[in-house]
């Protein structure tokens, strides 16, 4: 919750919505920390998450408990690398106001320094200064965290490996998960498995070495593009037992090299060979010189506007995805219109519609002819509202989440399945299931893990749509 004194009402709370929802993903954050720093790492991250904020001390007593010796130092070294990599981040006084608050004040100051009426203009670069303060506030209150180790005099070690263990965390500063840098991994995830799904295996290995080698600068989840990067520097994050060369159909028996094989993805992902606006739309990378960038912007939009014409074509068939492409496409078109451009019979398109606008996949715009708006001497446009579009498919989204998590607890509860659920939490039958467990209550386990097992890869495939309209990037920005 996001916590306020007001002038009025005094002490005001706010329920931060996206810290909520971010708790659905909790599991796959200390999954990839697992993967990335180890076992330890990944009991620091979930310890944090378990109390919501922790000093460094506090971590490092609890995880340690069994074992005060080893244990301490291989903490402390994990947690040092998390802060480091800012995978854990300072919980300022800013993480628990909210920002809206923040913005509206700094607005009103900016505003205040005009004289005379505000125009537009005014307003606009007041709320671009206030904006960019409060980045600012951000940005210097999160610099907290690390600190300077006093200098040994005595130490002959090399200068390099010297400022390395200078950098000591600060005992005295709280530290919590920070959720963006999770999902950045989650949106190369999507991204690599975006390009096998269009190319091929090769090109998702190119796709995953290039977002590799710029994942460092990688700090927001709002980027337009990465950061430049070389095909050397690809090169180096693809490892020897990769094979590029079976990806592509070579005209000559000799293989090429590498760099060769590494650059010719890069022109494939580029689009290439297609250097129009509906090329660069299908681009990945963009590619200038030797140097890469990938196009997280135009992953994006390509990405929703699949999941909106996935979700058009499973309640309206094809002629739903037809219409909708159309007026992606040209914009705003009457009835009409659609009927001839789409090649559909008039009689078909405007049930379809009526349809479609009821369940906000598109939208009516009226246009009067006269003052008095008789529907008679009126335009009545249709075109697609992707903002609108997208916050109903959200929506949706997560009732689905919600149901199905309804209905693993109620699967969870049926009194047959408790009860054996309930006998092998007992010491003695976990240690020996086979000998201790009937063939039945076997069954039974078994049956009920298959379904949670589908349970789980449903709520993954739902999750990651969700990620996609609402997460990945800044929400409706530019979108068409």
């Amino acid at each position: 919750m996001w916590h306020a004194q007001s002038e009025v009402d005094g002490e005001v709370l706010e329920v931060n919505t996206d810290e909520c929802l971010m708790r659905l993903r909790y599991g796959q954050y200390v999954w990839q920390t697992e993967q990335l720093y180890g076992k330890a790492a990944a009991e620091i991250v979930q310890v944090i998450m378990d109390n919501g904020k922790l000093r460094s001390p506090d971590i490092i007593s609890q995880l340690s408990i069994y074992d005060p010796v080893k244990g301490q130092t291989v903490y402390k070294q994990a947690l040092h690398k998390l802060v480091d990599a800012t995978y854990l981040k300072p919980s300022t006084v800013l993480s628990h106001v909210s920002p809206r608050d923040k913005r509206i004040q700094y607005e009103a100051e900016e505003t205040a320094k005009i004289s005379g009426f505000p125009t537009a203009k005014e307003l606009r670069q007041a709320k671009e200064t206030a904006e960019a303060r409060l980045r600012r506030e951000e940005e210097e209150a999160e610099k907290v965290g690390m600190k300077r180790k006093a200098k040994d005099q005595g130490s002959h070690r090399p200068p390099k490996r010297k400022a390395v263990e200078e950098d000591v965390v600060d005992e005295g500063v709280y530290f919590r998960v920070n959720c963006e840098k999770f999902n950045i991994h989650i949106r190369n995830k999507i991204i690599e498995n975006a390009a096998k799904e269009r190319f091929n295996d090769c090109a998702g290995l190119v796709i995953r070495a290039a977002l590799k080698a710029t994942e460092a600068k990688q700090l927001k989840l709002s980027d337009v593009r990465s950061d430049p990067t070389s095909l050397a520097s690809i090169a180096t994050h693809i490892s020897e037992d990769d094979d590029l060369a079976p990806g592509l159909a070579l005209s000559s028996s000799k293989k090429p090299s590498e760099m060769a094989l590494i650059k010719d993805y890069c022109g494939i992902l580029a689009s290439a060979d297609n250097p129009t606006p509906t090329g660069r739309a299908t681009s990945f990378i963009s590619l200038t010189g030797s140097k890469v960038q990938i196009e997280f912007e135009i992953i994006r939009t390509r990405l929703r506007r699949r999941i909106l014409e996935a979700v058009t074509r499973e309640r309206h068939g094809d002629d739903g995805v037809r219409i909708l492409g159309l007026l992606l496409d040209t914009g705003k078109l009457d009835e009409k219109q659609i009927s001839k451009v789409g090649m559909m019979a008039p009689k078909d398109v405007r049930p379809l519609l009526t349809a479609m606008a009821a369940d906000s996949l598109i939208s009516l715009q009226e246009v009067p002819k006269s003052a008095d708006r008789n529907p008679a001497r009126t335009f009545f446009l249709w075109y697609v509202d992707l903002q609108k579009a997208y916050t109903v498919l959200i929506s949706n989204l997560y009732k689905t989440l919600y149901n199905i998590a309804t209905r693993r607890q109620a699967e969870e509860e049926e009194p047959v399945l408790r009860a054996v659920l309930e006998k092998r939490e007992r010491s003695d039958v976990s240690q020996d299931e086979e000998r201790l467990l009937t063939r039945n209550e076997r069954e039974v386990l078994g049956q009920w893990e298959k379904k949670r097992e589908k349970l789980t890869v449903l709520e993954m495939r739902v999750e990651e749509c969700v990620f996609i309209l609402r997460d990945f990037g800044t929400f409706g920005i530019n979108d068409e």
